[in-house]
């Protein structure tokens, strides 16, 4: 047991466990909750939080953060209708969703690291600037009834299951790998542990920043793609808590705020018990209203156990929101 929990991580075990106490939870109270139909719609509800939470495991990995993700997912969705519109074929609009992702992303890095603003206040104001651009790109109305091409192929059924489901899995496993085994998870996790010995050691800081926020984008378009397989619409409201979901699911996984410390198993853990959360707590009648009080709790509750340990304290945070770029051992 205790090779398991060297090579797992504690946080990763726990996190296993309370997805399973929540699901015999919710089990016990509703019929409904642990049947096929409903565990496939939790599991398909995962998705684009999953990929989104991939982006911001990077991001926080380097000490930065951005809260524009929500916002950025939801323009690549629109390049995503609208290709479908045009009867552009599933391939087609279907990368558009990434590379539309990748572009925003571009945008996105050149504010925070050449712009040298702190990442916090950039993409606030970014989040501002991508919420107008989708309104006026939607024209006040819903992009809504598009085609069913790209339903088609990420929803069709391998072995049972979704195949969006193993496009999101190979999109985790090329990060990983990326991460454990390339010189660039190392430059990641050595900018947010400190920038200045990273610089010191020969790291281009500024080029791992600008490439963190550039996947992030990417990661936030392929959700965009499996968003319009999905629901096929956008609103002009879309993606409005997806940044507290992500940041609260990546943070319960056991990434670091303060970078320097990454767990891709954590996100994708912390994403499925904030789902299961949000369809239990639905079917046993609680409104979708508290669902963001329950993501809030979460978050507050796993910074209040982090600063009891001693992992960070106000004064190192508030050093590290300041500094423009701030980035920064995966587990």
């Amino acid at each position: 047991m205790g090779a398991i929990v060297r090579q797992i991580g504690e946080r990763e075990l726990l996190l296993g466990a309370a997805c399973i106490v929540a699901l015999l939870l919710f089990s016990l109270i509703s019929p409904y909750f642990l049947t096929a139909t409903n565990i496939l719609t939790v599991l398909r509800n995962c998705n684009e939080l999953f990929l989104i939470g991939l982006g911001m495991t990077v991001v926080l990995g380097i000490g930065g953060i951005d809260v524009s993700v929500g916002v950025v997912m939801g323009l690549a969705a629109i390049a995503v209708g609208r290709l479908l519109q045009a009867d552009a074929g599933p391939l087609l609009s279907g990368l558009a969703g990434p590379l539309a992702g990748g572009v925003i992303g571009l945008v996105t890095a050149s504010v925070v690291v050449l712009g040298r603003i702190p990442a916090i206040v950039a993409t606030l104001g970014l989040f501002g600037v991508y919420r107008a651009a989708v309104f006026l790109a939607l024209g006040g109305a819903w992009l809504s009834g598009l085609p069913t091409d790209l339903t088609s192929v990420l929803g069709a059924p391998v072995l049972g299951i979704p195949v969006a489901l193993p496009v999101v899995a190979i999109a985790y496993l090329i990060v990983f790998v990326v991460i454990r085994h390339t010189p660039f998870g190392l430059h990641v996790l050595a900018t947010g542990n400190s920038e200045v010995k990273a610089r010191l050691s020969g790291v281009s800081v500024r080029r791992v920043q600008f490439t963190a926020y550039v996947i992030s984008g990417i990661c936030c378009g392929l959700a965009a793609s499996f968003y319009i397989a999905t629901y096929r619409n956008v609103a002009m409201t879309i993606g409005g808590t997806l940044a507290l979901e992500a940041i609260a699911a990546v943070i319960l996984g056991g990434t670091s705020i303060l970078g320097g410390r990454m767990s891709l198993l954590g996100t994708a853990l912390g994403v499925l018990l904030l789902r299961i959360l949000q369809n239990g707590l639905l079917l046993v009648g609680v409104p979708s209203l508290w669902q963001p009080v329950v993501t809030g709790l979460l978050l507050i509750l796993v910074l209040g156990t982090e600063a009891g340990r001693g992992r960070f304290d106000a004064a190192s945070l508030t050093r590290h929101l300041r500094r423009p770029g701030r980035q920064g051992a995966a587990g």
